[in-house]
């Protein structure tokens, strides 16, 4: 790919990092500096932080004109509010970061090395990860078994962190899902992809926002978005169950017309009938996410709310911003 060097966009949701905002904002435009190009742009995500966050931006935003800063009005989760940097990039490319340094903003030239080549998508392959061993482990069990049960395939070991073109963004913005799976959705769209390997380096500061149960809500929304074997499970363990039950029952009537009675095991029909009531309620719940995420779906809620925009130096009002996205968007994805 020739010709004149891409406007970057870089794409970060943040939620309490108050600690590391400073040499995070240091090291992002460090590398924006170095690049030919421009102007290039910074869009930071407040996802409802608790602490300094948004405090320490807005003041940053003083300084440096190439911040977009959105606080949202209360946490929306990550993958909401990555889709609410997407909707506001400007950008060639985007580059999609964590705002804890474990997606070392100085990789973006290699990125941009591979954008060069013809790619619409670079993603980071995670070589090591320096998290304890169980969630490793976790990790390396959910991307296979994902990678198994999805139709669509996503890259093993591979997260958001990654560059992704103009176009990639624009099919994005006009997905309507609410459960969001960003990795997903970006293999889902297809073009030339590549991988890019990286070594995860550890948080810089603070601690992760991902507790386990965000973790395994994020989990549920990929399969869930990306998956229907789930759902057919329950009718191949039906088909299962009623293969067995007439096998039983030709053994049954077998055994009173040929051995004089009738076979007993009260106790393991017991055990039986319990355990197959706990697969039906176990189905009912896998069907019952499918069922939940067509019912919140059907609402037609906003994935996320703005409650303001710091643009250049200016804090813009909510009828400004829907001005400004009437003219980049046609799904809008902030609520009036």
């Amino acid at each position: 790919m020739t010709g004149p060097a891409p406007r970057v966009s870089v794409a970060i949701p943040l939620y309490n990092e108050e600690v590391g905002i400073h040499q995070l904002l240091a090291r992002v435009c460090a590398v924006l500096d170095s690049l030919p190009g421009g102007p290039h742009e910074l869009v930071l995500v407040d996802d409802g932080s608790t602490d300094h966050t948004i405090a320490l931006l807005e003041a940053a935003s003083r300084e440096e004109d190439r911040l977009v800063i959105l606080k949202l009005s209360r946490n929306f989760g990550h993958q909401a509010a990555l889709s609410a940097a997407l909707d506001h990039v400007t950008g060639d490319v985007t580059m999609v970061l964590d705002g804890d340094l474990q997606d070392p903003p100085e990789l973006i030239p290699q990125f941009l090395q591979l954008y060069a080549e013809g790619n619409d998508v670079v993603y980071a392959q995670r070589l090591n990860r320096k998290e304890s061993w169980v969630l490793r482990a976790v990790y390396f069990c959910f991307y296979r078994a994902f990678d198994r049960l999805s139709s669509t395939h996503v890259p093993l070991d591979a997260g958001d962190f990654g560059l992704i073109s103009r176009r990639v963004v624009d099919l994005i913005r006009r997905m309507p899902e609410r459960h969001r799976y960003i990795r997903g959705m970006r293999s889902w769209l297809g073009f030339r992809q590549a991988a890019l390997p990286v070594d995860r380096p550890p948080r810089y500061a603070g601690t992760t926002k991902y507790t386990w149960r965000r973790l395994l809500n994020l989990a549920f929304d990929g399969i869930f978005a990306f998956s229907i074997v789930p759902i057919r499970t329950t009718l191949v363990f039906g088909v299962v169950a009623v293969s067995l039950s007439v096998v039983f029952g030709l053994y049954a009537l077998y055994a009173k017309m040929f051995m004089g009675g009738d076979p007993r095991g009260f106790t393991a029909l017991t055990l039986l009938i319990i355990f197959l009531s706990g697969v039906n309620l176990f189905f009912l719940g896998i069907i019952g996410e499918y069922v939940g995420r067509v019912y919140e779906q059907s609402k037609g809620r906003p994935i996320y709310v703005i409650d303001r925009i710091v643009r250049n130096q200016m804090d813009l009002s909510r009828d400004q911003t829907s001005a400004i996205e009437d003219t980049r968007s046609p799904q809008p994805a902030e609520a009036e």
